[in-house]
Protein backbone atom coordinates (compact mmCIF):
# COMPACT_ATOMS: atom_id res chain seq x y z
CA UNK A 1 0.00 0.00 0.00
CA UNK A 2 1.44 3.36 -0.96
CA UNK A 3 1.20 6.61 1.52
CA UNK A 4 -0.97 9.37 0.24
CA UNK A 5 2.07 11.21 -0.09
CA UNK A 6 5.92 11.97 -1.47
CA UNK A 7 8.71 12.27 0.28
CA UNK A 8 10.57 14.99 -0.82
CA UNK A 9 13.64 15.75 1.32
CA UNK A 10 15.06 16.04 4.31
CA UNK A 11 12.54 18.70 6.18
CA UNK A 12 14.82 19.00 9.96
CA UNK A 13 16.31 17.13 12.19
CA UNK A 14 16.78 17.43 15.99
CA UNK A 15 20.56 17.59 17.65
CA UNK A 16 20.71 17.33 21.53
CA UNK A 17 23.52 19.62 22.34
CA UNK A 18 25.55 19.95 25.40
CA UNK A 19 27.76 23.12 24.11
CA UNK A 20 25.05 25.27 22.29
CA UNK A 21 27.15 28.29 21.81
CA UNK A 22 30.57 25.96 20.71
CA UNK A 23 27.78 24.39 18.39
CA UNK A 24 25.90 27.53 17.00
CA UNK A 25 29.49 28.47 16.16
CA UNK A 26 29.94 25.46 14.14
CA UNK A 27 26.65 25.46 12.45
CA UNK A 28 26.61 28.76 11.89
CA UNK A 29 29.89 29.70 11.62
CA UNK A 30 31.69 27.11 9.86
CA UNK A 31 28.65 25.20 7.99
CA UNK A 32 27.10 28.38 6.81
CA UNK A 33 23.54 27.71 8.70
CA UNK A 34 21.26 30.98 9.94
CA UNK A 35 19.71 31.37 13.36
CA UNK A 36 16.10 30.55 12.45
CA UNK A 37 14.07 31.13 15.87
CA UNK A 38 14.70 29.79 19.24
CA UNK A 39 12.38 28.69 22.06
CA UNK A 40 14.17 29.13 25.03
CA UNK A 41 11.54 28.52 27.70
CA UNK A 42 11.79 25.12 26.24
CA UNK A 43 15.40 25.11 25.22
CA UNK A 44 15.36 25.03 21.29
CA UNK A 45 17.12 26.82 19.18
CA UNK A 46 16.50 26.26 15.04
CA UNK A 47 18.79 26.95 12.73
CA UNK A 48 18.11 27.12 8.29
CA UNK A 49 20.22 24.92 6.44
CA UNK A 50 18.55 25.93 2.95
CA UNK A 51 15.24 24.55 2.95
CA UNK A 52 15.45 22.31 5.29
CA UNK A 53 16.10 23.28 9.42
CA UNK A 54 18.24 22.01 12.35
CA UNK A 55 17.19 21.95 15.76
CA UNK A 56 19.31 21.90 18.83
CA UNK A 57 18.14 20.86 22.08
CA UNK A 58 20.74 22.05 25.25
CA UNK A 59 20.60 18.55 26.80
CA UNK A 60 19.99 20.74 30.36
CA UNK A 61 16.98 22.98 28.98
CA UNK A 62 13.10 21.63 29.96
CA UNK A 63 12.83 19.78 26.24
CA UNK A 64 16.57 18.28 26.88
CA UNK A 65 15.92 16.49 30.30
CA UNK A 66 12.42 15.15 28.79
CA UNK A 67 15.46 12.76 26.19
CA UNK A 68 17.36 11.05 28.71
CA UNK A 69 21.98 11.44 28.73
CA UNK A 70 23.57 13.60 26.61
CA UNK A 71 24.75 12.57 23.89
CA UNK A 72 28.45 10.40 23.78
CA UNK A 73 30.10 7.85 22.01
CA UNK A 74 28.39 5.33 24.14
CA UNK A 75 25.02 6.19 22.55
CA UNK A 76 24.88 8.74 19.77
CA UNK A 77 21.69 10.36 19.10
CA UNK A 78 21.94 10.30 15.13
CA UNK A 79 23.64 8.28 12.74
CA UNK A 80 24.99 11.54 10.20
CA UNK A 81 23.31 14.62 8.72
CA UNK A 82 23.68 15.07 5.10
CA UNK A 83 23.85 18.81 3.93
CA UNK A 84 23.44 18.77 0.45
CA UNK A 85 25.66 21.59 -0.51
CA UNK A 86 26.57 23.94 -3.73
CA UNK A 87 28.63 24.43 -5.77
CA UNK A 88 30.92 21.68 -4.57
CA UNK A 89 34.49 22.23 -4.94
CA UNK A 90 36.43 19.81 -2.96
CA UNK A 91 39.70 21.99 -2.42
CA UNK A 92 38.09 24.94 -1.28
CA UNK A 93 35.65 23.01 1.02
CA UNK A 94 38.64 21.10 2.71
CA UNK A 95 40.73 24.18 3.45
CA UNK A 96 37.59 26.03 4.92
CA UNK A 97 37.17 22.98 6.92
CA UNK A 98 40.91 22.58 7.83
CA UNK A 99 40.41 26.36 8.38
CA UNK A 100 37.60 26.08 11.25
CA UNK A 101 39.11 23.48 12.71
CA UNK A 102 36.96 20.92 11.66
CA UNK A 103 38.98 18.12 10.45
CA UNK A 104 37.43 16.60 7.05
CA UNK A 105 37.88 13.24 5.48
CA UNK A 106 38.25 12.76 2.02
CA UNK A 107 36.35 13.30 -1.07
CA UNK A 108 34.94 9.96 -1.75
CA UNK A 109 31.49 9.18 -4.13
CA UNK A 110 28.73 7.91 -2.17
CA UNK A 111 25.12 7.61 -3.22
CA UNK A 112 22.22 10.21 -1.96
CA UNK A 113 19.14 11.74 -3.02
CA UNK A 114 19.89 12.92 -6.44
CA UNK A 115 22.09 9.87 -7.16
CA UNK A 116 26.10 9.20 -6.65
CA UNK A 117 28.19 12.27 -6.28
CA UNK A 118 31.06 13.33 -4.15
CA UNK A 119 30.55 14.03 -0.33
CA UNK A 120 32.78 14.87 2.47
CA UNK A 121 32.19 13.62 6.12
CA UNK A 122 33.45 15.62 8.99
CA UNK A 123 32.52 15.84 12.60
CA UNK A 124 30.65 18.66 14.55
CA UNK A 125 32.25 19.86 17.78
CA UNK A 126 30.06 16.78 19.80
CA UNK A 127 31.39 14.07 17.37
CA UNK A 128 28.22 13.78 15.23
CA UNK A 129 28.86 13.16 11.57
CA UNK A 130 27.81 15.60 9.32
CA UNK A 131 28.45 14.49 5.11
CA UNK A 132 28.43 17.35 3.01
CA UNK A 133 27.51 16.16 -0.30
CA UNK A 134 28.02 17.75 -3.82
CA UNK A 135 25.61 17.34 -7.09
CA UNK A 136 25.30 14.13 -8.72
CA UNK A 137 27.86 13.14 -11.26
CA UNK A 138 27.10 13.22 -14.85
CA UNK A 139 26.05 10.49 -16.69
CA UNK A 140 27.04 8.87 -19.73
CA UNK A 141 24.19 9.44 -22.50
CA UNK A 142 21.45 6.52 -22.79
CA UNK A 143 22.41 5.14 -19.18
Amino acid sequence: MNPPFQLREIDHLVLRVRDLPRMLGFYCAVLGCTLERTQEEIGLTQLRAGRSLIDLVDVDSKLGRMGGAAPGVEGRNLDHLCLRVEPFDAAAIQAHLSAAGAAPGEVESRYGAEGRGPSIYLRDPEGNTVELKGPPWPTAAGT
